[in-house]
């Protein structure tokens, strides 16, 4: 079992295996050149497959793999499946803009993926170029599409922004709810590699948009889930991300490993630990040792807050969300 400074107990890793993006989203990244890490300077699948390894058999029971854009990563399938063939039935997710995910949600279903977390911010292909930067849409909607087939449990994430896409708020429900996907909507996180003239919709001004068409009872939080829940009278329920606030860090049961090996305890904590040399030399007693220091130094809350109009220097490219 896994039991962080502040007697939380850890079950939850993300593991970002690429910091490339192929998109250029307004609230991510608008302006990093189109380049990528060396691949000497990234972990292997293999490497980073033994520190998973020692994650499992210390308590992890959840893993979800991020990027930048993970299906980036030649042969993810086969990661995948290194890591269900190893625990089967563990809970293994993954979360992708989508744009490169129809030709291989089979492979993905097929290798051990149980859930998948796709991007959509808009339904219109105008809007979808804004906030990309590229001709998305068609190629996202086909990956949602796939994912489906493919019996993947996917939910959706949607980011409103003022004057980009707020008027889209219950299009974009109507269209989850059709599908029968969980969405949701998360507050823009005010980071210093965004466009900084964008303004995000905060949890309230959401709500007000939904009340206008819809009612709904609030249901809270679900276990270590960070989305407030909220249901609506046919019984669709719908959430919403609040990243402001610390009431769901009492309950937080994650840590995050980069593609380069640095495990990060907490999204907007600076301070993280290198596993590359320990996993690189096959030292497993040294990559336990480091989890167990990473986790005696999570932060009890995070260290942002709306009141003090703080943004993150975290690169969320890297660490995936």
């Amino acid at each position: 079992m896994l039991i962080d400074g502040h007697g939380r107990e850890v079950t939850y890793l993300r593991v970002s295996v690429t910091e490339r993006c192929n998109f250029r989203c307004q609230y991510c990244m608008p302006e990093k050149p189109f380049s990528w890490v060396p691949r000497e300077k990234l972990l292997s699948f293999e490497e980073l497959f033994l520190f998973i390894k020692v994650a499992i058999d210390e308590g992890i029971k959840k893993i979800r793999i991020t990027g930048g854009e993970p299906l980036l990563r030649q042969d993810l399938d086969q990661f995948i499946k290194m890591i269900e063939s190893y625990k089967p039935g563990l809970d293994l997710a993954l979360t992708t803009n989508g744009y490169l995910l129809a030709p291989i949600a089979q492979k993905l279903a097929d290798a051990g993926l149980g859930r998948v977390n796709i991007s959509l911010d808009t339904l219109k292909p105008e809007v979808a170029h804004r906030i990309a930067q590229k001709d998305v849409l068609k190629k996202v909607l086909e990956g949602i599409e796939a994912a489906q087939k493919a019996s993947l449990h996917v939910k959706l994430n949607t980011v409103p922004l003022k004057g980009v896409n707020d008027g889209e708020i219950l299009d974009l429900l109507e269209f989850a709810k059709s599908k029968n996907m969980p969405i949701r909507f998360i507050e823009y996180m005010e980071n210093s590699h965004a466009n900084q003239n964008l303004q995000g919709l905060k949890a309230e001004e959401i709500l007000e948009v939904i009340s206008s068409c819809y009612k709904f009872t609030d249901k809270g939080r679900q276990g270590a889930s960070p989305a407030q829940l909220y249901t609506l009278e046919d019984g669709y329920t719908f959430g919403i991300i609040d990243p402001h606030k610390h009431d769901f860090c009492e309950s937080c049961n994650r840590i995050r490993l980069t593609a380069e090996g640095m495990l990060i305890p907490c999204l907007y904590f600076e301070e993280a630990m290198s596993i590359k040399d320990s996993v690189r030399k096959g030292d497993v007693k040294g990559a336990s040792e480091i989890l167990r220091t990473v986790l005696a130094n999570k932060p009890e809350k995070n260290k942002w807050s709306k009141e003090e109009n703080e943004k993150s220097d975290r690169a969320f490219y890297e660490t995936g969300g």
